[in-house]
């Protein structure tokens, strides 16, 4: 029999990648995916009840209210999600491994090209429930936190990644505008699915970085999205966070990853890179395509 591993917000973007590779990158794993139709993560006792049912070797935690505007609009409830059940998990989960992801938005974005030993100090509610959520996680010394960067990819809803926005808003006939001064590193949500699996089969804990190996500003990843979906093209203007009015956006949010890529078999590539190489078959372009495994 497999050992169960559990991968919360199996609904999400990143959980949906991870359970459906997981008979690619993990075969000696049962992944059992946990939508909120599951489990509610708040109620703890059907939480316990189901730890008790499926007694997970493991636990990838992906569950999280991860847009920052819906974070500062609801606080209680971000912090109950984001705070409170990754709490409960890590307390479950204290002697099997588990792995949580954290963002990008630890940081306030003055410095950028952060490495794992880097000051974190968030300055919007979503970057503070993140943070509070590693400190608890990394004090078991069999956890893991992966500080995820702007991801890319495709949902079953259409609404789960920023690249689904953009096309949403261009078909409803909207021009994008996205910022010259607000720097990331995107990666696709396939390269992030095989990059936790060979974490979890090389058992590895402690604080890492997982994003793609190039700087780009918002508005040179819509003229790369571009290359994929001309349709964006005559929809992007440029703009300036300087002139943003919403919740607090750090500037320069890349990340160094060169800690997580001295483990992987595989190299974290550049997002331009990846799109210009990627499936134009009808697969999926956020994923690898098979039977080749290196696009």
């Amino acid at each position: 029999m497999k050992p169960v591993v559990w991968i919360t917000g199996a609904g999400g973007l990143v959980g949906s990648y991870l359970v459906r590779t997981a008979s690619r990158w993990a075969p000696d794993w049962d992944a059992r995916g946990l939508t909120r139709q599951e489990v509610d993560l708040t109620d703890e006792t059907a939480v316990r009840r189901l730890w008790q049912e499926h007694q997970p070797a493991a636990v990838i935690h992906c569950a999280a209210i991860s847009r920052p505007a819906v974070c500062e609009q609801a606080p209680e409830l971000a912090t109950k999600i984001n705070v409170g059940a990754t709490a409960l998990l890590a307390s479950l989960a204290s002697e099997v491994p588990l792995l949580f992801f954290s963002s990008d938005q630890v940081f306030d974005g003055r410095q950028g090209r952060y490495v794992e030993t880097d000051r974190i100090n968030p300055i919007n509610r979503y970057g503070e429930t993140k943070a509070a959520a590693e400190e608890i996680v990394l004090s078991n010394p069999r956890h893991t936190v992966v500080r995820l960067a702007l991801t890319a990819g495709t949902s079953s809803t259409g609404d789960r990644s920023f690249v689904e926005d953009m096309r949403r808003s261009v078909a409803a006939n909207l021009c994008l505008t996205l910022f010259t001064d607000e720097f990331r590193s995107p990666v696709p949500a396939g390269v992030v699915a095989r990059a936790v699996w060979e974490l979890i089969a090389q058992k590895q804990s402690g604080l890492y970085h997982l994003g793609g190996a190039e700087r780009l500003s918002r508005m040179e990843i819509g003229e790369a999205l571009a290359m994929k979906y001309p349709e964006l093209a005559s929809r992007l203007q440029p703009g300036s966070v300087t002139v943003y009015h919403g919740p607090p956006r750090p500037p320069d949010l890349s990340m160094s990853c060169e800690k997580l890529q001295s483990l992987l078999s595989f190299p974290l590539t550049g997002f331009r890179s990846w799109i210009t190489s990627c499936p134009s078959n009808g697969a999926d372009p956020w994923d690898y395509a098979m039977p080749d495994l290196n696009p």
